[in-house]
């Protein structure tokens, strides 16, 4: 059995210009010991499907269909009870650390006190765990610097200390929601190393949630591609990566700088992301498609298996696709 087996879920949030859909049957596993990329451009989806996993939703946001955590629907929890999950089971390491961290509380209080609401520590032991986790997320002098204050930090540094909170109460699923935004390439590179050796030591499954391809390939075993609230293609990593199977994958894929062929090779994905209170009734990516058929803007594709532990939803053959 699956770790976390989320079933046909979808999110709306209800505006003054009507319901707005920002995930669409979003059906995916994650296994034990698992590290799976959720990728796609901004607005596509990808947090507020974990939003609605952990039950972060905004207020005027609601989540239908299943999330089963070791069996359990989280969807179906009280605030109490999913709250006994969070931090236990499942920890989320947000997009900036500057705002997800209290400015006007110590290091060291902000983190003991996940220790003394979830295991019951005292404020002593549970400072002292929390200065071995910050040694742990290879911060210097831990011990000294945990009396400190978020902004005495550098950006790089603020994310260990989020990545050190996720940690406290040894998670079985930890979600990572753009760990390295607005961190430059050598602090990105070292954070990514943190989480794979996180990974290892504790056993720990992750949901990496970017728009960034680059740091997908050396570090996730699985990659989900969406787009407008849907699954356009699944599989492993390496698959997608060496033979893209849908054309919003591939426009990502060609998006991305590489050092083996040359700047004039970079290409965009023309047009814009969909409105996601008007989707379109067949395929989301249809207008923006290079492979566009008369059949893709109203009949949706199904997402169906088509090669080893690989899915897709697209009206094209998948040999039809190139990079």
């Amino acid at each position: 059995m699956a770790l976390l087996d989320v079933r046909d879920l979808t999110v709306t949030f209800q505006t003054n210009d009507g319901p707005v859909n920002a995930v669409n049957g979003l059906s995916f596993a994650v296994d034990t010991h698992e590290t799976l990329a959720i990728v796609g451009e901004s607005g596509s989806g990808k947090s507020q499907t974990a939003f609605a996993i952990m039950g972060l939703l905004a207020r005027n946001g609601g989540a239908a269909g299943q999330a089963l955590f070791d069996g359990t629907d989280l969807l179906t929890l009280s605030p109490r009870q999913l709250n006994r999950v969070r931090a236990n089971q499942i920890a989320m390491i947000f997009q900036d650390p500057m705002t997800s961290l209290n400015p006007y509380m110590r290091v060291s209080d902000q983190m003991a006190e996940v220790l003394q609401l979830h295991r019951g520590l005292s404020k002593r032991d549970a400072v002292a765990e929390a200065a071995q986790m910050l040694d742990a997320v290879r911060i210097p002098d831990a011990k000294a610097r945990i009396g400190m204050y978020p902004h005495e930090f550098s950006g790089g540094m603020r994310q260990r200390i989020m990545i050190a909170m996720a940690l406290l109460c040894r998670p079985r699923l930890l979600i990572a929601d753009e760990p390295t935004t607005a961190l430059d390439v050598t602090v990105q590179a070292q954070i990514m190393q943190l989480l794979a050796d996180i990974r290892e030591e504790f056993g720990t499954a992750v949901i990496l949630i970017t728009h960034d391809l680059g740091i997908v390939a050396g570090f996730c075993d699985r990659t989900l591609v969406l787009y407008g609230g849907q699954i356009m293609e699944e599989g492993p990593t390496q698959a997608i990566f060496d033979d893209p199977s849908h054309p919003y994958t591939s426009g990502l894929l060609k998006a991305v700088p590489r050092l083996d062929r040359d700047d004039a090779d970079l290409l965009t994905i023309a047009g814009e992301p969909p409105d996601m209170s008007h989707l379109p009734a067949g395929c989301p990516f249809s207008p923006r498609c290079d492979w566009v058929r008369d059949e893709c803007p109203g009949l949706k594709p199904p997402l169906v298996p088509f090669a080893a532990d690989r899915r897709r939803a697209c009206h094209v053959a998948a040999e039809e696709i190139t990079r």
